[in-house]
């Protein structure tokens, strides 16, 4: 099955300066009356070395174009761009950004541009930077900051950053786990809730900044909170140590005004909780329970609904086999509007409450950063695709009782950017009749005459989806190259149901690997393709299935394994929240399916990729591989101990590629392996990398 889409020429995508120029957009926040939206667009700084935010406000309607409301990307003197914005009870617009006013101006404060107009004022800073801003319907807005645990007061605690910082300290002692997250550490410092009080003016009150709680030195470590709308109380995951380095996370209510916790749900050894929503009048919270793993017994969630008053709950959607990505209530709480992956998208659904009912509203396209107006006429995403970036839209609700939420585009603050090819989908049946789809980018010209040579992207997660426009890993550079690229969605997707995810746990190179390689010959076999000149690309999970690909069959030239997993035992205790994982790899596992094992059947070009402050694939990974296929590998070495793999090493990147340069970098060693190896060009001119 295919379906031809749009196709365009000329685009950025064949100069990697002009893409790494494109601006980007995240976010969204709506006014309180639905007359003002406004979004954050990353741009390239003067230098071109980083990113920086700014906003931007859309009209509602789709009138009126976008127009700049914050300029501090390019202000100098030390500003770095404004980002996360919300919107108070009275109209101003709320952001964090690290600029010059503030004490510590390298850190992120919060400000206020007010409704009536003006320069943008400072209404609070933290030592640790404020992280996150929530505003409520009331004159109150609850923040979050880092704070050390024995710092009794704003002033303490900036005496004893400060007093780290000026005697270069960087140590941590600790004594639970975990100990660091993603890309960077933890301690010792971590999160806090502030409440903050506003006057009549929406200027900060009197009153300094308070701590919500006094005892949450360790528990909200990358979590999740909603604030209720008249802003008394909280509702936040809350996680504790439970032994042998695993940990636990509740649900958890917190009055705002006295700090005051009181557990609604408690993690057991089944099952575990994180909070979406708080209702529009903070009588009940969506929730989703989490069915804890084990090695036999693959994770699940329930969306539950818990009524805060008699403190009962149940499970909605119970038929709908999907796992909700985002949540938000209608303002008449009879229903809520939810996003989910489904079949290589993640449409926007309206669950009716009363009917326990799940409705599919939009056909095309990923939406996120979901905001509906207080009226209930209209909702308001970011959509995206294969085929655009991020773009603003309005969902008509009047039909919602219909089963409709016609869509209308809005007028961004970027254009569409063309596309150097077209996009398709194509499926096939695996070895046990399960459908495998994909979605497959061809360039301009591929043909029966002139077929394309084929890189196959194998996305990470595991359990995740291709359906969203990436930055990080945008096929449309290396379509403009001339490749077509495969992306499916193989054993342990989301979007196909839970039992699509079943299929490949704790069996990582099973039906994962099959399912990949039955897309693959499903691709191979049109006649616009090449099958004689293949690639395989990934990272993270994605990363594991190259290795293991390139542990299994010869049928690739070439292969690129990025931030990837190799020695399973060694990833596992190594990784920044190793009890996760040890809830599927039993030590059976790690043995049957870690790709390390099969190191001496690799005969194809490898090109290792990984950069050093990557917490969640430690780095030791990418140099164990590294020596391993130098030293073990079935790849005949050269006459003067050279070899065919590459490593490319990045020592201030984590475990994705983000600075724009860097970026650069990437897509060019990557073009450059590839035409030599899959396209026979011979070595290629790259940027000056070698040692």
């Amino acid at each position: 099955m295919t379906h031809a889409k749009h196709s365009f020429q000329n685009s950025s995508f064949h100069d990697l300066d002009a893409f790494v120029a494109l601006p980007r957009l995240g976010g969204l926040a709506l006014s309180g009356d639905g007359t003002r939206l406004v979004t954050t667009v990353s741009t390239l700084d003067e230098d071109q070395t980083a990113y920086a935010g700014a906003l931007w406000e859309i009209d509602p309607a789709g009138t009126r174009p976008a127009r700049r409301l914050t300029r501090g990307a390019e202000a100098g003197d030390g500003a770095k761009g404004e980002s996360a914005p919300a919107f108070t009870a009275a109209g101003d617009l709320l952001f964090t950004a690290a600029r010059p006013g503030a004490k510590n101006a390298d850190k992120p404060a919060l400000w206020s541009l007010p409704a009536a107009g003006g320069e943008a004022r400072l209404l609070a800073e933290h030592p640790g930077g404020v992280s996150a801003a929530r505003a409520t319907g009331a004159a109150v807005v609850v923040l979050k900051a880092d704070a050390t645990r024995r710092a009794a007061d704003l002033d303490a605690e900036g005496e004893t950053q400060k007093g780290r910082k000026d005697k270069k300290v960087s140590a941590i002692l600790h004594d639970g786990y975990p100990v660091r997250f993603w890309d960077h550490d933890l301690g010792p410092a971590t999160p806090r809730y502030y409440a903050l009080a506003l006057d009549d003016d929406g200027a900060a009150a009197d009153a300094p900044l308070r701590q919500i709680g006094a005892d949450a030195h360790g528990h909200l470590t990358e979590t999740g909170y909603d604030v209720a709308r008249d802003g008394t109380f909280l509702v936040t995951d809350w996680t504790s140590p439970e032994g042998r380095g695993s940990i636990r996370t509740d649900l958890v209510r917190i009055d705002v005004a006295t700090g005051e916790k009181t557990v609604l749900r408690a993690a057991d050894d089944d099952h575990e909780y994180s909070v979406w929503k708080i209702s529009p009048a903070g009588s009940h919270v969506v929730f989703t329970r989490w069915i804890r793993s084990t090695p036999e017994r693959p994770s699940r969630q329930e969306l539950r609904l818990l009524d805060l008053e008699t403190g009962e709950d149940h499970r909605i959607a119970a038929d709908w086999d999907r796992y909700a990505t985002t949540v938000n209530w209608l303002p008449d709480a009879t229903g809520l509007l939810v996003t989910a992956d489904e079949d290589g998208r993640s449409p926007l659904f309206h669950l009716d409450l009363a009917a326990d009912a799940v409705t599919r509203l939009t056909d095309a396209g990923a939406f996120t950063d979901v905001v509906i107006a207080r009226d209930g006429a209209a909702a308001y995403a970011l959509r995206s695709s294969y085929e655009f970036p991020a773009e603003p839209v309005r969902f008509d609700l009047t039909r919602l009782a219909d089963g409709e939420a016609p869509l209308t585009a809005l007028r961004g603050p970027a254009e569409r950017p063309q596309l150097p090819g077209t996009l398709t989908e194509i499926e096939t049946m695996a070895d046990d009749g399960t459908r495998v789809r994909a979605w497959l980018a061809l360039p301009e010209g591929a043909s029966d005459q002139s077929p394309a040579p084929l890189l196959l992207w194998i996305h990470g997660g595991p359990v995740g989806s291709w359906n969203a426009w990436s930055w990080r890993w945008t096929p449309w550079v290396m379509v403009a190259a001339g490749y077509a690229v495969l992306l499916p969605d193989p054993a342990l997707s989301t979007g196909y149901g839970q039992s699509f995810i079943d299929r490949g746990w704790g069996a990582w190179g099973d039906a994962p690997y099959t399912d990949l390689m039955a897309i693959t010959d499903a691709a191979e076999v049109r006649d616009d393709i090449d099958e004689t000149r293949t690639a395989a690309m990934g990272g993270s999970f994605g990363g594991y299935m190259a290795n293991w690909v390139a542990g299994h069959t010869d049928r690739f030239k070439a292969i690129v394994t990025h931030a990837s997993l190799w020695a399973l035992d060694g990833f596992g205790p190594t990784t920044d929240a190793s009890f996760y994982w040890a809830r599927e790899m039993s030590e059976e596992m790690q043995e049957k399916h870690s790709p390390h094992r099969f190191v001496g059947e690799i005969r194809t070009p490898m090109l290792v990729i990984h950069g050093d402050k990557d917490y969640r694939v430690p780095i030791g990974e990418g140099l164990r591989l590294w020596y391993e296929l130098l030293s073990k590998s079935g790849l005949p070495q050269e006459a003067d101990g050279t070899t065919a793999h590459r490593f490319l090493y990045f020592p201030d990147e984590n475990h994705w590629i983000l600075t724009p340069q860097h970026a650069k970098i990437w897509y060019q060693v990557n073009l450059g392996f590839l035409a030599e190896r899959v396209l026979e060009k011979g070595p290629q001119e790259l940027p000056e990398l070698l040692g």
